[in-house]
């Protein structure tokens, strides 16, 4: 005669699985195929195919399209409407932008949401927390007394109540909760050196945008004089007093205006496409920059010696600063590895509630019962005491942030010395450059007041229209990259903030 044995424990989770089990199961997938087919539809007579223009863009077919591709592609158009005519943006509203619209500044502020949420989830490892429940145990068949004896019995019980649990490694979170401050910071700084970062952008872009309007004026300018001169010289051909090739000569110099026109047009919508992204504007609207001139600017002064300007690098950078954070966080982490094990571990545990049940099916003497247990010890071994290769491991991290921090010193330094030698150079060039752009101004203006048309008058009239047009554009490209080194040394030396306000 064979015993049947049961011994059953039921918690909420597992009553819930079981009821999940006795739910009826979904028909299979391919109960689908035996559905009735949809009629069919009514063909209509084929249209012929539309010619397809050479280079276009094939449309997507409704195959390949569906519901969720057009909504998407619906909301992507939403965020870009084309509207029509420029917009007209100036340098300070740009550097706003920057600094709000970014999408890296964005990142990088979302990522200090996620260190500041993982710093109070450290600091919450010192608090406990609450485990309501119920619990059901039947045991049916033969079991054993703690003397020893074993007989048959049919019982069951059932508790419903809540358990306060503590679990804290005091030495080890409260380390983890340094380290996750000083995580917080670096986060902190991170955002500042994206901000500053996308604000350098912008004014690089804003200038460069400039330029290329700039350029557009001189060509247009440079084409304007050229067709007049070659209107003079057609006359002068037609009169017998000028040489029909310099005519042509001057023809095709025009041409080359032209050209030049639609390239620096070209330039101005490439410049404008990118300071969109950078402040997150719509890219489809055409940016012009307010300013009617580009006139060189002077934010910093250039007589600074430079052992204070690497002072106040060092001091400012928020890149140094993220770094030096990071290095304490790697030291907090150490420590814990050396202190923390040495910190005993705390487990405490308090249950209240009732307690019900009896021999086989009473479920009667339901009454109050409360049970608690505390323990204070310490682990030895592997993530303990006495785990030297985690304490390797930790002071490793913190001699490579170290070094880290070195290497971005080494950089910023290199950056003050890069951007002051170039702020120098510029300004030097801009004073050259003004000189020639004056000297190649009165010859060409001495050049149209002159009303000959030899062979060597066109030559000298064409060249010292090109030298204009050469040194137009030479100095619009010089005034722009001085004000972009501008900006430059202002973010090398951590005084980007202030100035972009």
């Amino acid at each position: 005669m064979k015993l049947k044995i049961h011994n059953w424990r039921f918690s909420v989770g597992a009553l819930a699985c079981v009821a999940g089990l006795a739910m009826p199961v979904t028909a299979p997938c391919d109960a689908a195929e035996k559905k009735p087919k949809a009629k069919a539809e009514t063909k209509q007579p084929a249209k012929p195919a539309k010619p397809k223009r050479q280079g276009a863009i094939p449309e997507a077919s409704a195959a390949t399209s569906g519901p969720s591709q057009e909504a998407a592609s619906s909301e992507t158009l939403a965020r870009y409407p084309v509207t029509e005519g420029p917009q007209m943006i100036d340098l300070p509203t740009a550097l706003r932008l920057a600094g709000a619209q970014n999408l890296d500044v964005r990142i990088a502020r979302e990522k200090l949401v996620e260190a500041k949420a993982v710093h109070e989830q450290a600091r919450q490892q010192f608090f406990p927390w609450i485990s309501p429940g119920l619990s059901y145990r039947r045991h049916d068949g033969q079991i054993q007394a703690v003397e020893g004896r074993v007989f048959d019995a049919s019982k069951q019980s059932y508790t419903v109540g809540g358990t306060i649990n503590a679990q804290v490694d005091f030495g080890e979170t409260w380390y983890q909760s340094l380290a996750a401050k000083q995580t917080v910071k670096a986060a902190e700084f991170a955002v500042e050196a994206e901000r500053q970062q996308a604000v350098y952008q912008a004014a690089a872009g804003y200038f460069e945008l400039a330029r290329a309007q700039a350029q557009i004026g001189v060509a247009k300018e440079s084409l304007r004089v050229s067709e007049d001169y070659a209107k003079q010289l057609d006359a002068a051909v037609a009169a017998g007093l000028a040489f029909k090739g310099d005519l042509h000569r001057v023809r095709a110099q025009t041409e080359r205006y032209r050209l030049a026109v639609q390239q620096a047009e070209e330039r101005k919508g490439l410049a404008g496409a990118r300071l969109a992204q950078t402040l997150r504007l719509n890219p489809a609207v055409a940016l012009e920059a307010s300013q009617a001139e580009l006139a060189p600017l002077a934010l910093v002064t250039t007589n600074t010696p430079l052992d204070r300007l690497i002072a106040q690098a060092l001091h400012h950078r928020p890149e140094l600063a993220r770094q030096a954070a990071l290095a304490k966080a790697a030291k907090a982490e150490q420590r814990g590895t050396v202190v923390g094990p040495l910190i005993p571990s705390l487990q405490a545990q308090t249950f209240a509630g009732g307690l019900g049940g009896g021999f086989n099916d009473d479920w009667h003497n339901f009454d109050g019962t409360a049970n608690h247990s505390l323990l204070l010890g310490w682990r030895v071994g592997p993530g303990g005491l006495l785990d030297r290769a985690r304490q390797r491991a930790a002071e490793a991290r913190v001699k490579s942030a170290g070094l880290l921090t070195e290497k971005f010193q080494d950089a910023v330094v290199a950056e003050v010395v890069t951007a002051l030698t170039r702020v120098n150079s510029l300004a030097r060039q801009l004073e050259t450059a003004r000189r020639a752009l004056a000297a190649a101004e009165e010859t060409a203006k001495l050049s149209r007041q002159r009303k000959e048309f030899g062979v060597g008058a066109v030559l000298e009239s064409l060249q010292a229209e090109q030298d204009l047009t050469a040194f137009r554009n030479d100095y619009l490209a010089l005034v722009a990259a001085h004000n972009q080194a501008q900006y430059a040394l202002l973010m090398a030396v951590g005084q980007l903030a202030g100035s972009a306000q």
